[in-house]
């Protein structure tokens, strides 16, 4: 009966000792006095606080980072937009700049051009109108004496007043609308230098220069003043530089389309307008 009773007493410890272990694996965690699982903390107030993921932890960082990168971009991209701003006021500040500057060298340049052919006339004129007295003029009977000797292979030759008059073409001298000379204008030019050192070694003469009044676009000139001006600047380089005249014999007068030989409502007439007058004077220097 004792072997029954103990056994039956075994018997229950066993029971009880299952059901406590069976406690201890499902309910464990609710118990505030057992040991909490790994990464758990008692937080104080009778719960349990939930465990840290680190990949969670490992995701809110890249997040974090992300979206300082995103902050970063977004004042970068207001920063490039304000400079191109800025660049684009810059570039429109420097074409204005450009504009006025080339307003005013061709101002400039015209002006001068001006001058000069203001002071190319006024010496023309003291040169035909000057009063003859003394030895500075020789008389005219000697200028045309010396005038009829010219030789010059077609180009005309002309008595006009006191004066003489030698008239080249232009489009014999230079490329159409500039004052750009053509290879072959030495070939017209050397034989009246030649004859003019020879026959008057002291006269004054004046280069004319003359166009038609036809309108000149995009060349090296905006008027037909500057082109003549232009034209017979060049012919006064090669007569004084190549053909060794005095370069303070010559003066230039650009006429422009003043004085036209022919009308300019024709081909032919335009191409008579456009030329170089050689003119002699009486005076000597």
């Amino acid at each position: 009966m004792f072997l029954n009773h103990h056994h039956q007493i075994a018997k229950q410890s066993s029971s009880f000792l299952l059901l406590v272990a069976l406690l201890g694996t499902l309910g464990c965690s609710q118990n505030p006095y057992l040991a909490t699982s790994a990464g758990s903390v008692w937080n104080g107030s009778g719960g349990v606080a939930a465990a840290v993921d680190p990949t969670e932890a490992r995701l809110a960082e890249l997040n974090r980072r992300v979206q300082l990168l995103d902050d970063n971009n977004r004042q970068l991209h207001t920063q490039l937009a304000q400079s191109e701003q800025q660049a684009l006021v810059y570039r429109d500040e420097l074409d204005l700049v450009r504009r006025q500057l080339s307003d005013t060298s061709s101002k400039l340049e015209s002006t001068s051009i001006a001058a000069s052919d203001a002071e190319s006339r006024v010496r023309g004129f003291q040169a035909s109108s000057q009063m003859r007295g003394g030895a500075s003029i020789r008389a005219n009977t000697d200028l045309l004496q010396a005038a009829s000797r010219l030789n010059l292979g077609g180009v005309p030759v002309e008595q006009n007043g006191d004066v003489i008059r030698i008239v080249v073409p232009a489009d014999q001298l230079f490329q159409p609308g500039t004052y750009q000379m053509l290879p072959q204008a030495s070939m017209t030019l050397d034989p009246i230098a030649a004859q003019l050192r020879s026959l008057f070694p002291r006269q004054r003469i004046g280069i004319e220069g003359y166009t038609d009044d036809s309108p000149l676009y995009g060349g090296q000139v905006a008027t037909s003043h500057q082109l003549a001006a232009g034209q017979s600047a060049a012919v006064l380089e090669l007569l004084t530089r190549r053909a060794g005249m005095p370069p303070n014999q010559l003066f230039t007068v650009a006429q422009g389309a003043n004085n036209p030989r022919q009308p300019n409502t024709t081909a032919a007439g335009r191409s008579a307008n456009r030329r170089i007058e050689l003119v002699i004077y009486p005076d000597t220097f």
